[in-house]
């Protein structure tokens, strides 16, 4: 029963060997500090009576069995379990742990993985671990071989032999293992012997004896399973006494054999501050950079969360790569490394942890180069705006405003979203970016405007306007449809207000209004534009003054469309209506007033008179004088009786009526024109339109023909305004009335009174005639010789008008039987014709022709009346003077050339001469004579007459031929 039992116990013995070794993985990277506080791997095999039965059997087995082929084996199995006992130490349970990540390295962790860090700008006071303590910790020695398994280091284990601890057993089974190895030079498992013993000695703190058990197992067996550990344990060993050279050797052993090493990782670690504490920075920075591709080719990502401990190797790594790149002299040498070795994708994280490092060192000047420098690099790198950032935050943190301002400025730079950089990346992709940029935007505008509102900036203040403008227009540029774009674009407006850019500023204040969803400052911002404009009217020249008027009724219409409840509504809307007056264009004038008057019903009394007048005005400008009679009589209902102003919308409301009265004329509709024209008397009797109103209507009625309405009209006209400049014209019209509807007596005493009041002399002359020949016609002769008389007396000319009524003065004292004075108007006519000149005429000629015959056949006559008495002698000579008298007046009448008067001329002469033989024959005789003289004194007249009876004869012969 025995013997079966002793095979039972060594199989299960076995098994447990296989399986510790087995259970050997490659486990991912960590710092070496920890390994001394592994704790053991307290899964045990559970044998059938423990581990003291086991050991038992194990030295029954050797000291009764023969030896076998299982000597060797039950050999180290019992040394095992001794060291197991006393240690806890199984067979094959070593393996590389990983660190558990210091809390200190999460900033860099953040950093490098390019998130977003609200707190960066304490990200150096937050890094508590200093770079003294970050060595120490990733630098101390990996403990002995034991402490793989031990909860215990290698000075507990030391302390507690020199406690009193039994090192027998542990002394046995080195005594095994060496026994073994002397025995069994080629046992097959002679690698785990030595591994075994070398851990016994590290457990007794026999450390140099450890060292050299190691050594002889990888000079016998390089091919050993425990090469790897063995070297790390070496390397770690040397390190710690700062034999460099010897741990190069023992961590480049390992690295030889690359990856399929499970202290690979570790190994490349170690031997990079291998040659960090050597200063071989360079050759440091090569290791690390290895160990970071590693992790890359085998899928590490450091965008994602890993386990603690790999992720602090990875955080440990770029925090040595960058005290080393910061020995080496910072991002110049890191990009002359990568230019010389290539670049790696994670440069990025490589270039972040140097620039925290210096943040953490307070050296904000290079962090901020350093981030600038990756920048420059790679402008396009998805991590290229974290760095801008960085840069704020850095000289935020060292408390450098100036270089904030720039790092900021540069920042909006390079990141606006029409710049470069989003050609190659999706902004929605990059929300925090996007956040800072938006901050940043508002900062620098905000900034800027204060500097240029800031008395004390004067000689910066055009530099401080551009730039705000230039931040405000990028922030809109770049978030045209934010939640707070609206009020970034009305401090813009206010800027460009501030600035007197007037046009400008009504733009950017209709934008805010007008472009966006309704917010809160929507219809103070539309109001502001309105202002804006008004204020640019102020200062534009007379060339723009109609396009800066239009754009001002173009943004308050839109206002009062878009805000129709505001305060101002009514206001803007009846200011643009003035406006538009102003630009002539009366429809839009009166639409939008009407509105005002339609829409605001309890506006200001002042604002609904200003619709009133508008609509009026513009009415009138568009002859809808119907409309305008209207709105007048509005306006005239909320002005007051001592306004100044009153008169003049009287005299509007008149012209409204008027006007009316005027189309209606147009239109030959007389009777509407007349009674228009008559409205005014009692629709406006103060206006100055009235007067020349009433004239009109009379005029009116006149062309209708109703006589009697157009004098009563005009004769109203002329009693109400005697001054008036239009009473001549009332008269003459009304003297047409008179004349027209047969009263003539009337009509000639209205053209007698315009004879009277007229100042013009061919108006005057003109009535005078009229009022005459009136006068004559309904039998007023003395009134009409009056008029006459005196317009030849008031116009000797023009000559031929003069002597026709002359002429007819004359005919109206022949009537009388006036011969003198008929004679004497006879006598006028001769003498004007003969005095005429030039504007003699033949109808002078004729009238004065006759004229002169009238009074030659009066000579005629008193030539004939005188008889031959005695005294012979006298009356003779009376008759030759009368005859010579009459032939010479009748001879004057040939000179007219005037065919009857010139033969009524010759038969007179003929006659003169006949009568003249004729009386010398009929002559009184003497009544002394005795017949023989009386015969001769007969036949003497006889001889007399004969010569003028034959002049009569030639001169009636001269008639018959005419």
């Amino acid at each position: 029963m025995r013997r079966l039992t002793i095979p039972i116990v060594l199989s299960l013995a076995f098994m447990a060997g296989c399986a510790a070794r087995t259970n050997k993985t490659v486990g991912t990277a960590g710092t070496l500090a920890e390994l001394r506080n592994v704790r053991p791997d307290v899964q045990e095999v559970k044998v059938e009576q423990g581990l003291e039965q086991a050991m038992q059997n194990y030295r029954r087995f050797l000291e009764e069995t023969p030896e076998t082929t299982m000597t060797p084996e039950a050999m180290r199995r019992l040394a095992d379990l001794q060291l197991e006992k006393q240690f806890g130490i199984r067979t094959g349970d070593a393996k590389p742990r990983q660190m558990a990540a210091p809390q200190a390295a999460q900033a860099l962790a953040d950093a490098q993985a390019g998130k977003a860090n609200p707190d960066a700008a304490d990200a150096g006071a937050r890094l508590r671990e200093s770079d003294q303590d970050f060595e120490r910790r990733t630098t101390a020695e990996g403990g002995n071989l034991a402490s793989t398994n031990a909860g215990a280091s290698t000075t507990d284990a030391a302390d507690a032999v020199r406690a009193g601890t039994d090192p027998s057993g542990p002394l046995e089974a080195i005594a095994l293992y060496n026994r073994l190895l002397t025995e069994y030079p080629s046992y097959k498992n002679s690698d785990q012997v030595l591994y075994q013993m070398a851990r016994a000695y590290d457990e007794l703190g026999r450390t140099d004896e450890a060292m050299e058990t190691m050594e002889r197992l990888i000079r016998a067996n390089p091919n050993s399973g425990h090469f790897d550990e063995v070297q790390f344990r070496r390397g770690e060993y040397f390190f710690t006494r700062r034999k460099f050279r010897d741990a190069e050797n023992a961590y480049s052993a390992i690295v030889t054999l690359g990856a399929k090493s499970s202290y690979y990782e570790l190994a490349l670690y170690k031997l990079g501050w291998t040659f960090y504490k050597q200063e071989f920075y360079e050759e440091a920075l090569q290791k690390y950079i290895a160990l970071l591709d590693y992790k890359v080719k085998i899928g590490y990502d450091f965008d994602q969360t890993h386990d603690e401990d790999d992720d602090r190797r990875v955080a440990d790594t770029f925090r040595v790569i960058s005290l080393s790149f910061s020995n080496l002299g910072g991002p110049e040498t890191m990009q002359e490394y990568f230019s010389k070795f290539g670049n790696r994708s994670y440069e990025d994280r490589v270039y972040s942890n140097l620039g925290e490092h210096y943040l953490s060192k307070l050296r904000y000047d290079d962090a901020a180069k350093t981030y600038k420098a990756f920048v420059a690099l790679y402008p396009f790198h998805r991590s290229a705006p974290r760095f801008g950032m960085r840069v704020v935050e850095t000289f935020t943190q060292g408390g450098f405003p100036k270089l904030v301002l720039e790092s900021k400025r540069e920042f909006a730079s390079k990141y606006g979203l029409k710049s470069e950089y989003w050609r190659h990346f999706k902004p929605e992709e990059s929300p925090e970016v996007l956040a800072y940029l938006k901050t940043n935007l508002k900062d620098l505008a905000t900034h800027y405007h204060a500097q240029y509102q800031n008395a004390n900036e004067a000689d910066e203040k055009r530099a401080n306007y551009r730039e705000a403008s230039q931040w405000y227009g990028a922030y809109l540029e770049s978030f045209p449809k934010e939640a707070d774009s609206p009020p970034v674009n009305y401090q813009l407006a206010d800027l460009f207000l501030e600035n007197k850019d007037f046009g400008e500023a009504a733009r950017q204040y209709e934008r805010t209004a007008y472009e966006y969803a309704p917010h809160p400052q929507s219809a103070a911002a539309g109001y502001a534009a309105i202002y804006a404009y008004r204020e640019q009217l102020k200062v534009a020249g007379k060339e723009q003054q109609d396009a800066v008027k239009r754009d001002t009724v173009a943004s308050s219409l839109k206002f009062a469309d878009a805000f129709p409840q505001d305060e101002h509504a009514a206001a803007v809307l009846g200011a643009a209506a003035d406006d538009l007056y102003e630009l002539k264009n009366y429809k839009a004038a009166i639409e939008a007033d009407q509105r005002v008057i339609d829409n605001y019903p309890n506006a200001e009394a002042a604002i609904r008179r200003s619709a009133w007048i508008v609509v009026a005005h513009g009415s009138f400008e568009l002859a809808e004088y119907s409309q305008a009679e209207h709105a007048y009589a509005e306006v005239l209902k909320v002005t007051p009786q001592g306004d100044e102003s009153r008169a003049s919308f009287v005299d509007n409301l008149a012209a409204s009526i008027y006007k009316q009265g005027e189309i209606a004329n147009e239109a030959q509709d007389y009777r509407a024109a007349a009674d228009n024209f008559l409205r005014i008397r009692s629709a406006a009797p103060t206006s100055s339109v009235r007067a020349t109103a009433e004239y009109d209507a009379g005029a009116a009625l006149i062309r209708l023909e109703d006589w009697k309405a157009a004098v009563e009209v005009l004769e109203a006209f002329r009693s109400t305004f005697p001054e008036h400049k239009l009473q001549l014209e009332a008269t003459k019209q009304i003297a047409y009335a008179y004349r027209q509807s047969g009263q003539l007596s009337h009509a000639a005493g209205e053209y007698d009174r315009i004879a009277s009041q007229s100042d013009d002399p061919a108006l005057r002359s003109e009535a005078l005639l009229d009022a005459g020949d009136l006068y004559s016609q309904s039998n007023s002769r003395d009134r009409a010789l009056d008029a006459y008389l005196r317009y030849v007396k008031e116009f000797p000319k023009p000559v031929e008008t003069a002597i026709e009524t002359r002429f007819k003065i004359a005919e109206m004292y022949k009537e009388a039987h006036d011969e003198p004075l008929y004679h004497q108007q006879l006598e006028e006519i001769v003498r004007a014709d003969a005095g005429a000149g030039t504007e003699r005429t033949g109808r002078t000629r004729t009238i004065a022709a006759r004229s002169a015959l009238v009074l030659a056949e009066n000579l005629y006559g008193d030539f004939v009346v005188v008889k031959l008495r005695q005294p012979f002698e006298t009356s003779l000579q009376d008759k030759k003077q009368r005859m010579d008298a009459t032939i010479a007046a009748l001879g004057r009448l040939v000179n007219y050339e005037i065919a009857e008067v010139t033969a009524a001329a010759t038969y007179y002469m003929a006659e003169t001469y006949s009568n003249f033989s004729r009386s010398l024959l009929e002559s009184e005789r003497p009544a002394d004579l005795k017949p023989e003289d009386l015969e001769e004194f007969k036949n003497n007249l006889d001889e007399a007459a004969f010569p003028f009876e034959e002049k009569a004869i030639n001169v009636h012969e001269k008639n018959m031929e005419l």
